[in-house]
């Protein structure tokens, strides 16, 4: 069944290459269509990934479960300001055990080496591809997985630091915040530090 498409609005960078346009007609300097097919290329590419989460409307009731169990969070999603801008595009975890399982039903598009990292990604379906970096897995590519299955274990490359992973979710082809499946980070539960009584 298709989606309903997100109604059609001029958003904060669109307006901003019209007015940059308008005024650059209204000084009398030339816009090479080039440059504005560019600009404006970028700029609907920094409103992509909001109007396709839109799209779906709440993505959280879709059952999704973090990837990793007992993890905290060392570098959360930044939404880059456009397509080709610097960001964050997922959010980085340092789990307490090393085992990666599915967050949600779908299918192995990849499992192997990129450059330097061990990299698995999967189909959901519905336009939802997740990525886990780095993941060591054995998994062949179209194996079937389940939400909540191992996919893999945390291994060592990429960006992030020493006994963390990458968890990116791509929408149509553009990086969301992993948070909108996910409904939100669990609730911390404090621990007894240092082997001591807790008392003082």
């Amino acid at each position: 069944m298709p989606r309903p498409s997100a109604p059609a609005r001029l958003t904060r960078g669109a307006a901003a290459i019209v007015t940059a346009v308008v005024v650059a007609g209204v000084a009398g300097v030339g816009v090479s269509g080039s440059a504005a097919g560019a600009a404006a290329s970028d700029a609907a590419g920094s409103d992509a990934a909001g109007r396709a989460a839109a799209s779906f409307g709440d993505l959280s009731g879709r059952g999704w479960i973090w990837p990793v169990s007992g993890f905290r969070v060392v570098a959360p999603y930044v939404q880059p300001a456009h397509r080709y801008a610097p960001g964050h595009r997922g959010i980085d975890v340092e789990p307490a055990d090393a085992a990666v399982v599915a967050p949600a039903d779908g299918v192995i598009a990849f499992a192997g080496t990129v450059a330097d990292r061990a990299i698995v990604t999967i189909d959901h379906g519905d336009g939802l591809v997740t990525t886990l970096e780095p993941v060591a897995s054995e998994l062949l590519a179209g194996t079937v997985v389940r939400r909540g299955e191992v996919v893999g274990v945390v291994s060592l490359g990429g960006h992030a630091p020493a006994g963390a992973m990458h968890f990116g979710v791509r929408l149509d082809g553009e990086y969301i915040n992993p948070l909108l499946l996910l409904g939100g980070i669990p609730r911390a539960v404090l621990l007894p530090c240092c082997g001591g009584s807790g008392g003082s």
